[in-house]
This record gives structure tokens, C-alpha cells and sequence, in this order.
């Protein structure tokens, strides 16, 4: 007999994999408790309505929208086991990108397109419960509530690495003020540039960290050690290259928001802009942000890249101008203060368990110095 099951989609493992999304969903409304965006949910199910409550928004308030998705990072999930961590990669992906408007990311959807859910059984609920561990950890660390979450089986659409495969997306709506909205025009000569360390890739230049690791590890690079002489850390913890790799995306924007005071919250420093190193890097995200003010910075004391990152550009002979366009290179956020705001700035970062620093300037000169 054909079933729907027999073509590669589970009712069941559907519905209770929409249940276990929905419980970790619910479980981050607290996070906007009290704040815009609190969540409304006249019915306790996961096929019930949910909405926000906006009422009362000052004049001069607007909302936007974001998206993107953790990318070809999956495959590093799919390849150690381990899901539990890609949600921070997904929400820094779409939260972080708000900051650098001046706005507040308040809610979150995403869409999980999956190969299969598995024929029988549990299925792959195991690592379903670890994305939606993820999720739960996640939306906390960026201050933001799920508002809905889809999953759909697709079947031969998706592939990867071993028998769960998904691509995940994410929007996220955010609100700000008018007036405190990033233009580019608030940038001064002089201004200190502070940057907020990022102990990974985030989730960005996977494709060539994976040719590198390939090219130099073979297929199953990822259960190889980083060389004992590329370990510089010493945290003692675990040095597989797919562990290292793996590393989760550290999510800036509940301390950005708390610098410059979000939605409503009261400004703790004076902040001129923020570029988020995503793809293109530091010169392709702060020259976006410096084009604007027609200005150039000076950046002569960086975090410098992870140890995985460091050992790839030597093994795959990666150039600075190329590694700083592919990767963030230990730097995953920059700040632009007026001088004599910076020790609030490192301050709010370190109140968020953000290893935060000086370094650098704004200049005239238009040229982005990277020393």
C-alpha cells in the first residue's frame, strides 16, 4: 500500500516535531515580557493564533523586517551530530544585521526545510530536540520571542552530510526610533572603533574553510585534531576540527541594543554606527558603513582570528587581503563611540560576557588600514 510515509514525509514525526518547536517557542516568550513585541496567545496550541502587542507606539516609532539562514554551516552540524548550537548562528545572522540599523530585534520566525524526519520510530526527534535547545538558549541570548517556526520534509530537495539534512531560515522584525537610527552622518574623524571578539567563524566562509580542511585532512576532516602547535587558547577543551569549527556565533545585539538604548531603553553611551562582519568582512562591512560618512579608519589593534582560522590561512595559503574579506577574524562587531565613550562601551560588553576592545580609529582618509 502507498502511504505518504512510504514517499519520504511522516505525519507523525511531523506533528510531534512542530510540538517540540512550538514548547521551545513558547518557552522564549518571556524573553519580550513587559517589553514591545510581548507575545499574545489566546490558545495554548501550536496551530493557535499568536500576535504582538503594539498598542501605544510614540510618534516617530517604525518596524522593518530581516532575513537569512545559517548557510552551508549546517553541514558542520550534520557532520559532528550536533545541532543544539545552529539556532545561535541563525538568530545572530538576522539579529545582529538589525543593530547596525540602529533598530531592536523583538521577534523571530524561521522555516526548517528538512530531507526527512526519519520513517519510523522516534525518527530524528533526537536532533530535533537539540535544535530546539538551540532555539530556546538562543532567543535568550538576542532578548527576542519566536513567534512560529515552519518544518517541511522535502525530501531529495535537500542533501548533505549523513541522514538528517536541512537548510534553516529566519526573519526578524525589529522596531526603532526615528532618531536613533544609524546614518552614517553622526561619523566623526577621531571616533574610537571598538571591537567585539568572535571566537569562531560565525556563519560565514565556510565553503573555503571546508576546501582548505578537505584539501590538507581528506573527507573526514572534521574528526582530525588541529596540531598541537596551532593551539594557542588553552582552554582545554575539545580540539577536533569539526568541533572547532562547529564553534556557535556569538549574538551581539542585546548589548549593542543596551549601548545605544534599543527601542525605548535609556542610551548608556553615545554610539555613531556599527558594521556587523559578516560576509565580505571588515572591509566590505565597515566600508559600507564608513561610505556613507565618506571616512576611513585605522585599525591597528585587532582580536586576531581563532585558532582553526589562523591554521587554515597557513595551511591553505590564504592572503590577508583575502582572509580579511572571507572571514571576521577574531572580530565579529565593531562599535564606532566618540572618544571618551569607550570605557562605557567595553563596559556594557563585559556586563554581556563579550570580550570587547579599542581598536582603532576613525580617520579622513577614506582608505580602511588594517595593521
Amino acid at each position: 500500500m502507498t502511504t505518504y510515509a512510504s514517499s519520504g514525509v511522516n505525519i507523525e514525526l511531523g506533528d510531534a516535531s512542530s510540538r517540540i518547536m512550538y514548547e521551545a517557542a513558547k518557552a522564549t516568550w518571556a524573553n519580550r515580557k513587559g517589553l514591545l513585541g510581548e507575545v499574545v496567545s489566546p490558545k495554548d496550541d501550536f496551530s493557535g493564533v499568536r500576535v504582538i502587542d503594539v498598542s501605544g507606539l510614540p510618534e516617530g516609532s517604525v518596524m522593518c523586517m530581516g532575513f537569512d539562514g545559517v548557510g552551508t554551516k549546517v553541514e558542520l552540524a550534520e557532520r559532528m551530530q550536533n545541532h543544539s548550537t545552529a539556532a545561535f548562528d541563525l538568530f545572530a545572522m538576522v539579529c545582529d544585521d538589525a543593530v547596525v540599523c540602529g533598530g531592536e530585534p523583538v521577534l523571530v520566525g524561521s522555516i526548517l526545510d528538512v530531507k526527512s524526519l526519519g520513517t519510523s520510530g522516534e525518527g530524528h526527534l533526537d536532533f530535533m530536540r537539540q535544535l530546539a535547545e538551540g532555539y530556546i538558549s538562543a532567543a535568550a541570548a538576542a532578548r527576542v520571542a519566536v513567534i512560529n517556526g515552519e518544518i517541511a520534509e522535502l525530501g531529495a530537495r535537500i542533501s548533505g552530510y549523513g541522514d538528517f539534512n536541512y537548510n534553516w531560515g529566519a526573519a526578524v522584525i525589529w522596531f526603532a526610533r526615528k532618531d536613533r537610527l544609524f546614518t552614517g552622518a553622526e561619523i566623526r574623524p577621531g571616533d574610537s572603533v571598538i571591537s567585539l571578539r568572535e571566537k569562531g567563524f560565525r556563519s560565514n566562509g565556510l565553503s573555503l574553510l571546508r576546501k582548505i580542511m578537505k584539501d590538507n585532512y581528506g573527507d573526514d576532516w572534521h574528526t582530525k585534531e588541529l596540531p598541537a602547535s596551532a593551539i594557542t587558547d588553552g582552554s582545554g577543551g575539545s580540539h577536533l576540527l569539526g568541533d572547532l569549527a562547529l564553534v556557535p556565533s556569538t549574538i551581539y545585539a542585546a548589548a549593542v541594543c543596551d549601548m545605544f538604548g534599543g527601542f525605548a531603553g535609556e542610551p548608556k553611551l553615545t554610539v555613531h554606527g556599527v558594521a556587523h562582519i559578516t560576509g565580505g568582512g571588515i572591509p566590505g562591512k565597515l566600508g559600507r558603513v564608513l561610505r556613507r560618512a565618506n571616512l576611513g579608519a585605522n585599525l591597528n589593534a585587532l582580536f586576531p582570528p581563532c585558532d582553526l582560522m589562523a591554521h587554515a590561512i597557513e595551511i591553505g595559503k590564504v592572503d590577508k587581503d583575502e582572509a580579511y574579506r572571507s572571514w571576521n577574524m577574531g572580530n565579529g562587531m565593531l562599535v564606532i563611540v566618540p572618544q571618551g565613550e569607550e570605557q562605557k562601551a567595553l563596559s556594557v560588553a563585559a556586563a554581556h560576557g563579550i570580550e570587547a576592545k579599542i581598536c582603532g580609529e576613525i580617520t579622513e582618509e577614506k582608505e580602511i588600514k588594517i595593521g
